[in-house]
């Protein structure tokens, strides 16, 4: 499968992680010829939140993962939780689906689960595998990838692309790279022997970023969290330590519930960095290729939708073209048009009230007198999961 011009797959998905599984999964369920590219070697920690809303258990049945991801996960996530310097404040999470809560599951879990199924269906999975370059020509679509075995090149007339926002390289949907001092920087990391209720998902508010904390799978403690670039550089000066030094002390010393949950916690393993985020609606078809997950359009962390934003855009694609003979250029460029229009409607709120929540957080002024109201009024908090996307289902193409 490697001649030059010859069509040798139907589709090419670029990247393995939840969104281009799901293309892939999604696409040979049709009866479609799927190769993925991933160039990392599974399983593989990632900077990632790591919720999933009940709004997408849905999907991960229709994949056929749905009872693994319950197996494995961690518990219903029934309450939301505001840190904010020395306040706690709890509120019900909004029930959403079928599946009532969201829950947990570690990315390196997850995402090998999902490539799992993939290869169990027939996808061709190409791994470890460098994506090097790709160019569109007559409706049809040229990878050039490397491996351990050398140069290949897979030729079809669907290109999904689902490397995400973060991944360097030189293809068309790899986006420029930036360096700015509002850049916002994530960070993760795993703890054992934490303090927190089990049905419990905070959101932390700190100066200069945001983050959250969730029960994922196997006692584990998942907290991921993001900070402006120059805040974290004057932590970095002022203490003389390592990014992640410095951002643990942050978050210990910002808020009495980090100290409560994880000041006497066992880190497990080591903290992760990556960035910067880039929040905000991108093409999701252009000059013939689709995109999927965070390289779409990425929400702001704040609201822990990022993997149910992945999964369910790359569901609404495989809806869009289900009928749709991808060997027609003009049949494909239509439901482009159709999955665009699908995507902003399904995720573009979402996306707006992430960037306003975001902004406040991370100025503790202006967010004192928001926390104060949400004090009072913890149902805020609710009303928040709503416009967050919590319980809104995946409407119709």
């Amino acid at each position: 499968m490697t001649d030059h011009g010859r069509i040798t797959h139907d589709a090419v998905v670029l990247g393995a992680g939840v969104a281009g599984c799901t293309a892939a999964i999604a696409l040979v369920l049709q009866g479609r010829r799927v190769a993925i590219v991933e160039k990392a070697v599974f399983p593989r920690r990632k900077v990632c939140g790591e919720f999933l809303s009940a709004t997408s258990v849905p999907v991960l049945d229709a994949l056929g993962v749905g009872a693994a991801w319950r197996e494995r996960a961690g518990p219903d996530v029934r309450r939301l939780c505001l840190y904010a310097g020395e306040r706690i404040v709890a509120a019900p999470m909004p029930r959403g689906g079928g599946a009532a809560h969201g829950r947990a599951l570690g990315r390196d879990v997850l995402d090998t689960m999902m490539l799992a199924r993939a290869r169990d269906l027939g996808v061709d999975i190409r791994q470890p595998c460098k994506a090097r370059d790709l160019s569109m020509a007559a409706g049809t679509g040229t990878v050039t990838i490397t491996d351990g075995t050398g140069e290949h090149r897979l030729v079809a007339p669907l290109i999904v692309a689902a490397h995400g926002s973060w991944d360097r390289g030189t293809l068309p949907t790899n986006l420029p790279r930036q360096h700015a001092p509002g850049d916002l920087m994530g960070f993760k990391a795993y703890f054992r022997n934490a303090r927190l209720a089990p049905d419990m998902m905070p959101l932390l508010a700190f100066p200069g970023g945001y983050g959250g904390m969730v029960w994922a799978d196997d006692g584990r403690l998942s907290l991921s969290c993001c900070i402006r670039r120059d805040r974290l550089d004057a932590l970095r000066r002022r203490s003389g330590t390592s990014a992640a030094a410095a951002m643990h002390r942050h978050l210990l010393d910002s808020m009495a519930g980090v100290r409560r949950s994880i000041g006497e916690a066992d880190l497990d393993g080591s903290w992760l960095v990556t960035g910067p985020i880039r929040p905000g609606i991108r093409a999701r078809h252009a000059d013939g290729i689709f995109r999927v997950g965070n390289v779409a359009g990425e929400s702001h962390p704040i609201i822990a939708e990022g993997q149910s934003m992945a999964i369910q855009s790359a569901w609404l694609l495989a809806r869009t073209l289900e009928d749709a003979d991808i060997a027609d250029p003009a049949a494909l460029n239509a439901a482009g048009v159709r999955y665009a229009r699908a995507w902003r409607w399904q995720f573009a709120t979402r996306i707006r009230a992430a960037a306003a929540f975001s902004h406040l957080a991370m100025r503790p002024g202006v967010f004192g007198i928001a926390a104060v109201a949400v004090e009072a009024m913890p149902g805020l908090l609710t009303l928040g999961a709503r416009l967050s996307g919590k319980t809104r289902a995946i409407g119709r193409i």
